[in-house]
């Protein structure tokens, strides 16, 4: 006996097995058994068990007498309950290939004979099952809808059925599968001792009682189909008891598929004639869209019903049966296969999953690594900073500790003098961090590799912590501690420095009241209001005020506050020029400090004011879009380059001739056009879309369409400025060989910028081909991305990126309209599958939910007919719910080993930390390295 075998959840198995023919039994007939009666039997089965999991195995079975007997069986092993399930029997090809494939897809591709199948029935007695391919049922002479049949018996199996379980589950994922079943019905029963009115509870309560209230319309379809299952159908109560809850209860929450599957199809089989006409298929999709929100795909029903139809209904009868909604479900995976999958990589997970598994010191030492990697480059930063800070603190200290001042204020003096050294440094750096043109440039340089631009504006915010402490202590000590000790020196003492105050001891009034008391006081309420507006509760309007309070928060608020700050250099340098006990004018160093770095920022500041009026745009088209959403496309000014992954500040002097707001660019360098894409969340984006697109008669008006286009007339218009372009981490996305780009809701917008630049480039590199106007091309740059307005020298430097996997999770299905056009160009554009994109809504429930099974079949039918998806409007498969993100990051690890994969996220801080986790865990367990880096959101 020879057996054969494939499975797509293991390496190939295969072992042959040879014994003497004296060894193996005959039967009545006079034929060897290979299989059955005699020891072959529980050998090979134990061999099987050992070394597979659910998995189909080709056996190759002979009797021992001639070739001609040889026949090629088709079994599934099930380890979980010890059997062995027959598929298939048929002819065995002329050579057993190991890496065939004996799914149930490819078992209809194999041509078998009754011949054969009679033959071993005779020959194997253990052998009780026939089963028939597809091949011998299309020469049967059976109806359309009987062979349809035939073969959906062919299809089912056990495992097949599990499979498909996992696609019909009335209760959620995170409720019924991961906890236990006892603990589920304690909870269902105490909502049901709440809700229950003597000891009844009410149709409409249901929904509550069993956790489905957030789908109460499909709830009571399930109550309703269970309860005819109780009563008659002219006999509704409409309330059930405690008993008849659980009795419900065990049957949505049963583990067989039929059970489940006769529940689903009879909430269609509303008449409970065993037969779903299109109408009722229809109300059954009503009754999904309305649980998952889905108003469009309401609107499409009948549509979408009759698609339904046209697949289990050939024959134009006008029903299906339950056997069809059942194959429709057996066959869900292979439906779902049109999008295009991950190849399986060459390198073993499991192998390196397993050398993972370590102790704890081990795991420690990876968490240690992890932390190092992740944080060096802040770490040598900061550890500078602090290292300075100290030795100014210490040398400033000694210094007074060392003069006659010291005898008289003692250590406040020292450590109010101290805190001041530390305070200019800090009020000289506090300002390159918001350089911007200054960091785009050093962001194109090899100071990269080890300064963390990203964290420019978190490096910002830690020096303006400090400054606080610096301000607490160093003003705190005067005015508490060393002043005080002044006034109340004794003559003698005091005499040592009253050269220093004109030789009259001063009052606290004096000291507060002269050039350094009312400047460094001013300074002090500056600083508190500017910090104070700058608190994510001030500038994010989360803490209501009443009017005319409310006007203190919100961006207006944190911006005027902000440029405040330009008084308190001013005082600064009157106070450092004022101090008490310093009569040199080079001892007072506070114009050291700040000089350069204040010249460079007002240089900045200058630049971009001059270029933001060269930079005066004109627009080209307006969209409104759902979810609060416009698209604005301008002319790009003369003379104006930027990377894909870079942001522009927008003003309109109309709304605020002050007011800049930072928005993603959406359009790639190489196009002709810039284009942004502004979601109204705040006062002025709101009046920015209403200048553009209300009709209130005035002469800024571009017109009004609720979701349309509109070609701008510039008669009137308010001006539009443009500055930037400035750097972002995405804008690095060609040092990588392979891109992870996330993005949640208008997280987006970065991201896009990329995919067109990468679509432009592929474009680019197939009109060159056409025209043959280059002889020969390396196979890097067959597969290699770069962007399009790049010098050929910083060509041949960025052509590294090879494929882009773009990962866009939203909430609302409106929002796969902001980048429609992207989307489909990806689909027609990249024919070597270069680009990966997966869109996710997750305000449907996930894959596998009942409330989302039928869209899934819709979903997979409608584009396996016309390539367009349901949800989106476009090529682009849409998934359901959230990413399970270990398993996204474990496909790519398989697919591209060896690479070094840029993980680009924006978005919500909460995913952040679990991908920048998973980028380390997977970096440490595969080859695959993962560089994380978080976008400005």
């Amino acid at each position: 006996m020879r057996t054969s075998c494939s499975s797509s959840k293991s390496s190939n198995y295969s072992r042959a097995f040879d014994l003497p023919q004296d060894h193996i039994p005959r039967d009545d007939h006079g034929f060897r058994h290979n299989i059955g009666g005699g020891p072959m039997l529980p050998v090979f089965l134990n061999d099987l068990r050992r070394n597979a999991v659910d998995q189909r195995r080709v056996v190759v079975l002979d009797d021992g007498d001639d070739d001609d007997d040889l026949v090629e069986v088709t079994l599934e092993l099930e380890k979980e309950n010890n059997s062995v399930v027959l598929c298939s029997i048929a002819p065995p090809p002329v050579s057993i290939n190991c890496e065939s494939n004996c799914s149930l897809a490819s078992t209809s591709s194999i041509v078998r004979s009754f011949s054969a199948s009679s033959r071993i029935g005779r020959k194997f007695q253990w052998l009780r099952t026939l089963s028939f391919s597809s091949a011998e049922i299309n020469h049967l002479d059976l109806s359309t809808r009987d062979a349809m049949k035939l073969k959906a018996k062919l299809v089912r199996t056990k495992s097949c059925a599990q499979r498909a379980l996992g696609g019909l589950r009335f209760i959620n994922k995170t409720m019924g599968d991961s906890s236990e079943p006892n603990e589920l019905w304690k909870r269902v029963e105490s909502r049901f001792d709440s809700l229950a009115k003597d000891g009844l509870l009410s149709r409409h309560d249901f929904a509550d009682c069993i956790g489905m209230a957030d789908s109460k319309e499909f709830a009571l379809g399930v109550f309703d189909v269970l309860e005819r299952r109780r009563r008659h159908q002219n006999e509704k109560i409409g309330h059930i008891t405690k008993a008849e809850l659980h009795d419900f209860w065990l049957q949505i929450t049963d583990q067989s598929f039929d059970a489940r599957l006769q529940i689903f199809f009879d909430m269609a089989d509303s008449n409970e004639d065993g037969r779903v006409t299109r109408n009722e298929v229809q109300e059954l999709i009503m009754l999904s869209a309305s649980a998952n929100k889905l108003s469009k795909l309401k609107e499409r029903a009948e549509e979408y019903a009759a698609l339904i139809m046209e697949e289990l209904d050939p024959e134009n009868l006008g029903y299906i049966e339950l056997w069809q909604l059942e194959a429709l479900l057996l066959q869900r995976e292979n439906y779902m296969n049109y999008s295009r999958p991950l190849s399986t990589a060459s390198v073993s997970w499991s192998q390196n999953l397993n050398a993972y598994r370590a102790g704890v010191v081990c795991r420690l030492r990876f968490k240690l690594k992890c932390l190092v990697l992740e944080n060096w480059q802040r770490g040598w930063i900061l550890l500078l900073w602090l290292s300075v800070m100290a030795g100014l603190f210490v040398w400033k200290f000694k210094q007074y500790k060392e003069k006659a001042a010291f005898q008289v204020m003692g250590y406040c003096l020292t450590t109010a003098k101290g805190a001041a050294e530390t305070l200019k440094l800090n009020m000289a750096l506090i300002l390159l961090p918001i350089c911007r043109n200054i960091l785009t440039f050093l962001r194109s340089t090899r100071a990269r590799l080890f300064i963390p631009f990203n964290d420019n504006i978190n490096f910002h915010k830690i020096i303006a912590y400090a400054i606080g402490i610096g301000v607490l202590i160093h003003a705190g000590n005067h005015m508490a501690c060393d002043f005080p000790r002044l006034i109340k020196s004794s003559p003698e003492k005091f005499s040592l420095i009253a050269s220093d105050f004109n030789n009259k001891k001063p009052s606290y009034k004096y000291l507060l009241t002269g050039v350094e008391g009312i400047t460094g006081i001013s300074m002090v309420i500056l600083l508190i209001v500017a910090f104070t507006l700058a608190t994510p509760h001030f500038r994010k309007n989360l803490l209501k005020l009443p009017g005319p309070f409310n006007r203190l928060t919100g961006f207006n608020a944190f911006w005027f506050s902000h440029h405040l700050t330009a008084l308190v250099y001013i005082l600064l340098m009157v106070h450092g020029n004022f101090l008490f006990l310093v009569d040199k004018w080079y001892q007072k160093t506070t114009w050291m400090y700040i000089s350069a770095p204040l010249l460079l920022y007002v240089a900045e500041r200058c630049l971009r004011t001059c270029r933001s009026e060269y930079y005066s745009v004109k627009l080209l088209k307006v969209s409104i879009l759902p979810g609060d959403v416009f698209n604005i496309i301008m002319s790009k000014p003369s003379g104006f380059k930027y990377k894909s992954g870079q942001y522009i500040f927008l003003q309109c002097p109309s709304i605020s001739p002050f007011e800049w707001h930072p928005f993603s660019i959406t359009s790639a360098p190489g196009d002709d056009d810039l284009s942004i894409h502004i979601r109204t969340v705040g006062d002025w984006t709101q009046e920015l879309k209403r200048v553009f697109t209300e009709d209130n008669c005035s002469p800024c008006v571009i017109g009004r369409a609720k979701f349309g286009q509109h070609h701008v007339d510039q008669t009137g218009l308010p001006r539009l400025f443009v500055d930037g372009p400035y750097g972002a981490p995405a804008q690095d996305y060609q040092n990588y060989d392979i891109l992870l780009l996330v993005g949640l809701g208008i997280g987006a917008t970065p991201f896009i910028s990329i995919l067109r630049d990468l679509i432009n480039n592929t474009r680019t590199f197939e009109d060159q081909t056409d025209s043959n106007t280059e002889n020969s091309k390396s196979e890097d740059s067959l597969t290699s991305f770069a962007s399009s307005n790049m010098t050929p020298n910083e060509k041949k430097k960025s052509q590294r990126t090879r494929s882009a996997h773009f990962y866009w999770v939203t909430r609302e299905p409106g929002s796969f309209e902001w980048f429609e056009g992207v989307m489909n160009e990806v689909a027609e554009m990249d024919h070597k599958g270069h680009i990966e994109m997966h869109n996710y809504l997750t305000s449907v429930y996930e894959e596998g939910d009942a409330r989302s099974t039928l869209i899934t079949m819709v979903q997979a039918l409608n584009h396996a007919k016309h390539g367009i998806d349901i949800l989106s409007g476009t090529r682009v498969r849409t998934h359901f719910a959230r990413p399970n993100w270990k398993e996204e990051f474990t496909k790519i690890a398989q697919k591209h080993p060896f690479a070094t994969v840029g993980v680009f996220y924006c978005g919500m801080p909460v995913l952040a930390k679990e991908l920048k986790e998973l980028s380390h865990e997977l970096s440490h367990k595969t080859s695959t390295r993962f560089e994380f880096h978080k976008e400005y959101f």
